[in-house]
């Protein structure tokens, strides 16, 4: 293997979600709690609590999926420690479409 190594992650499905001001927390299958900080997700971090409660487990429960925030997470990312990885660039635009709603 010429001294390569890759790693595998099995992939553990979601069984269950908390969202706080500071932390997403997921319940895995396989009993794990894994805690993140609510920072690392900026959509989240700007939701206000309705939007972060409204979530679906998706994919099969390899996913959590914000309608309100258009927000996408999944468990391979959560397992690997990922921050978002939505640019500066796109995150100032979705404030800004948040800050033009017709009823505010």
């Amino acid at each position: 293997m010429n001294g390569m190594h890759s790693a595998t992650i099995t992939l553990i499905r979601i069984i269950n979600v908390t969202v706080t001001d500071d932390t997403l927390a997921v319940d895995l299958e396989d009993g794990r709690s894994i805690a993140i900080p609510i920072g690392w997700y900026p959509r989240l971090a700007y939701g206000s609590p309705a939007e972060r409660a409204n979530f679906q487990i998706s994919g099969a429960g390899y996913g959590i999926h914000w309608p309100d925030l258009d927000e996408d997470i999944g468990v391979a990312g959560i397992l690997q420690g990922k921050k978002s990885s939505e640019s500066q660039r796109s995150f100032e635009r979705w404030l800004k479409k948040r800050r033009i709603k017709p009823n505010d």
